[in-house]
């Protein structure tokens, strides 16, 4: 995400929920690809951590947390995303709980 005027807060950094979307973008497009055709999935919550202040661009990396993750007919699907800046430091955390169920 490109740091501009848009996604500011009063201190000029980038701001906290802009950052949540944008973990809950990339977490929705690794399950998206992740989960099997078979199956539908909706996030059902997201914890954060606000690790420091985000003063450049922002690139997000999500990764599921079991990658051997089995598939079942209904279940929690944890995904981890990090939030780096344009010095690959971490500024932001995210673990996405996403329900996934095998669709009707």
């Amino acid at each position: 995400m490109q740091k501009h005027r848009a996604v500011l807060n009063h201190l000029g950094t980038v701001h906290a929920i802009a950052m949540c979307n944008m973990a809950e973008l990339a977490g929705g497009t690794m399950t998206d690809a992740t989960v099997p055709k078979t199956h539908r999935w909706i996030p059902k919550g997201m914890q954060v951590e606000y690790v420091k202040k985000a003063t450049t661009d922002l690139i997000a990396i999500a990764t599921p947390a079991e990658p051997n993750f089995i598939w079942n007919e209904g279940s929690d699907y944890l995904v981890n995303v990090e939030i780096k800046d344009t010095a690959e430091e971490v500024i932001f955390r995210a673990v996405i709980t996403m329900w996934v169920s095998v669709k009707k």
